[in-house]
């Protein structure tokens, strides 16, 4: 088991409106991620994972390509490689989300921000 495990990252607070904690093994990646009253993630691509988004908890807007998806607890979404994506809480409720990542590079700089509310882009 010691050998599948590659990093575990117990908590990470991504500026003030999202929580992650994610665990690496092998090829997949996955997080538990909570964004908060009005919260969203950057306007993103990746060029080498594709992703999936289960829905756990409250309700937001899935951006794919350009169109916009509700999503609720219980529904998932699929993201291939390069699929340009987003995620934002339109409730009061957090939005809890688990991302499952899968490729053949998961470090965070295969993330391309294409806009962002903190300047990252």
């Amino acid at each position: 088991m010691k050998q599948l495990l590659k990093n575990v990252n117990v908590s990470h607070k991504d500026h003030g409106d999202t929580m992650r904690c994610s665990c690496i093994c092998q090829d997949i990646k996955s997080k538990l991620s909570q964004s908060y009253h009005r919260g969203e993630i950057s306007l993103q691509r990746h060029s080498h994972r594709k992703e999936h988004w289960y829905i756990v908890n409250g309700k937001g807007i899935v951006t794919k390509n350009g169109s916009e998806i509700r999503v609720f607890a219980g529904d998932s979404v699929d993201l291939p490689v390069n699929e340009v994506h987003r995620i934002k809480n339109i409730d009061n409720e957090n939005l809890v989300f688990i991302e499952i990542a899968q490729g053949d590079y998961l470090r965070e700089d295969d993330i391309v921000r294409l806009k962002d509310k903190y300047g990252r882009a």
